[in-house]
């Protein structure tokens, strides 16, 4: 027998997580059964329980892909150069949650994950360390900001971070509930909330 290659096992996961996730965004997690999931992704058993041993597991490697996404865009925008304020900051990150969310319901997943987490004291922990991960880059850029004026100098760096960083979930919530529609100009707010004084001098 052909030995398998890893590309066509990480495809295989990625289908089979793709149609857990239009089940879970139907039904909610609980309300949705391992057979429910099989047909969904047009599977055998074996075939799915080869990647996950039950539906607790998928739930788990969800949540794991929205965190990491989360994390990858924040890096990504916190290590730009030249670097920009929170305003672009913030304005860049509401616009690859639009687009996540439109392409997998990725704002709609994250309120059932949060809702999981209540009851699943590992993915507790793992929301609560990326939270800390999260935190702590953008605090780079929070005393940036407080050097250059945009942001209050008197107040203390980590609090002032965890009060920005509490609008990303404001904003998930909002697009999960009202639709990308009536949050489009949320980018825009945000950069007028916290303009970047610093950009336009450069």
């Amino acid at each position: 027998m052909p030995k398998v290659s890893q590309q066509h096992l990480d495809a295989r996961r990625a289908e089979i997580l793709a149609a857990a996730r239009r089940c879970f965004l139907r039904e909610g997690f609980h309300a949705t059964s391992m057979q429910d999931l099989l047909v969904e992704a047009g599977l055998s058993a074996g075939a799915v329980y080869r990647y996950f041993a039950s539906k607790q597991d998928m739930i788990a490697a969800i949540a794991e892909e929205n965190l990491r996404e989360v994390v990858a865009e924040v890096d990504k925008v916190v290590n730009r150069e030249p670097a920009v304020g929170i305003g672009e900051l913030l304005a860049d990150l509401f616009r690859v949650i639009e687009a996540k969310h439109e392409e997998n319901g990725f704002a709609a997943m994250a309120l059932l994950v949060w809702s999981e987490s209540l009851r699943d004291p590992r993915l507790a922990e793992r929301i609560r360390a990326t939270l800390t991960q999260v935190t702590a880059e953008l605090a780079r850029i929070v005393r940036a900001s407080q050097e250059t004026g945009d942001l209050p100098p008197d107040v203390a760096a980590e609090p002032l971070t965890q009060v920005i960083v509490a609008t990303v979930p404001g904003y998930i919530l909002q697009l999960a509930s009202l639709g990308s529609g009536r949050v489009s100009g949320l980018p825009d707010a945000v950069r007028a909330v916290w303009p970047d004084r610093s950009a336009s001098a450069r």
